[in-house]
């Protein structure tokens, strides 16, 4: 199985924590911008080997696309992987107040089957601090519109500046009254080159301490499990059978198509791809109908010791964590050898587990599971 993603770089706002490539949509040429997707996969679609089970349109903010555009776009690709479709999942991320009747019934009519809302915080003040465009009533108002999708996936932030375990606890109460199928929840990082960043350097915020960040896992963990949530992967919940199908084939290594500026794409091999981080020269390049020898993209080569790592990275990130038979058939016996001698003080101090010849993290080793990874890396 393959999938196929599809980057919408434009953002209304720029949250000042995010380092993803993006631009303002102020100037965007929708029309230009959607024949030069439109002209990559032509392109490039051959790169795909095996049936499209999943597609996935991130930003970026998706939902700033104009629905003509989005319908084009979309038809298009049915069009041109005529034959090569076998859709299990079909994903669009969206921002809060984008979200209309009239959008929603666009998804439903093109085909899709989940969303993912970056809803960040129920608090308005802590959306109002990340510059989120949103408030928390229409996060819950977009929600309900979005509910006749059937599959919603929630995004929420912890460890914000000022945060305190009680206001993150609101947040969880808050996301679980709705009861998405889904809810992803991440770390607050200060990615250099960000606004908060520097606000951070300039001590004008301060992270949140270790022992509170790790309080607020915890915390967010043991109350998901309460509510039937299986924790899947260190940073994601599902209801059953709502897992996401497109990020979990990131996570198996499976083959991926990237299509727009600072896509990236993997052939289920050793060959990865990364298109340049530029809108302009993305459509400069791609209206101009290039040969196939010609194409817009970077490649990386990986090693037997890039493949490994890479695999330790990405299957001990899902909580069922690593199949020691598959190990050894994928990299022979001396890299399963090294893995499990890295893994012994681990299982040891309980951080790691070994059920039926499977490698996977404790509830302990989730909390750590960064310095963990770094340890079973070749």
């Amino acid at each position: 199985m393959s999938g196929l993603y599809i980057h919408i770089p434009f953002c209304a706002k720029k949250c000042i924590y995010c380092d993803f490539y993006s631009v303002g949509v102020r100037n965007v040429d929708w029309e230009r911008y959607i024949d030069s997707l439109i002209h990559e996969l032509s392109f490039r679609k051959n790169e795909l080997t095996e049936k499209v089970h999943t597609i996935y349109i991130g930003g970026g903010t998706p939902s700033l696309m104009p629905i003509n555009q989005l319908k084009r776009l979309i038809n298009t690709i049915y069009d041109e992987l005529s034959g090569m479709l076998k859709l299990e999942e079909f994903t669009i991320e969206l921002n809060p107040d984008d979200v209309t009747d009239e959008l929603v019934d666009a998804l439903k009519e093109i085909g899709v089957t989940r969303v993912s809302m970056g809803v960040q915080s129920f608090n308005d003040s802590e959306l109002d601090f990340i510059k989120r465009r949103h408030t928390s009533e229409q996060c819950r108002n977009a929600y309900k519109k979005l509910s006749v999708i059937g599959n919603v996936s929630l995004d929420l932030i912890f460890g914000l500046p000022g945060q305190s375990l009680q206001s993150w606890e609101k947040n969880l109460d808050a996301i679980l009254d709705l009861r998405p199928q889904h809810i992803s929840a991440y770390c607050l990082m200060y990615e250099e080159g960000t606004p908060l960043y520097a606000m951070l350097q300039q001590g004008r915020v301060r992270e949140v301490e270790e022992e509170l960040s790790l309080e607020m896992f915890k915390l967010l963990i043991n109350k998901l499990k309460k509510a039937s949530y299986n924790h899947y992967e260190i940073s994601n919940f599902a209801l059953d059978g709502y897992e996401s199908k497109h990020n979990s084939s990131y996570w198996s290594g499976m083959q991926y198509l990237g299509l727009g500026p600072s896509a990236h794409s993997y052939d289920g091999n050793r060959t990865r791809r990364s298109n340049p981080a530029s809108v302009n020269d993305y459509i400069n390049h791609y209206i101009n109908l290039p040969s196939s020898d010609n194409l817009f993209y970077e490649d990386e080569i990986l090693s037997d010791i890039d493949l490994y790592n890479e695999y330790i990275i990405t299957r001990m990130r899902r909580l069922d964590g690593i199949e020691l038979q598959d190990l050894r058939h994928r990299f022979g016996e001396k890299l399963q050898n090294y893995f499990l001698k890295q893994t012994e003080k681990h299982i040891q101090s309980g951080v790691l587990l070994n059920c039926d010849n499977r490698i996977m993290l404790s509830e302990k080793g989730v909390l750590i599971s960064d310095s963990i990874f770094v340890n079973l890396m070749y």
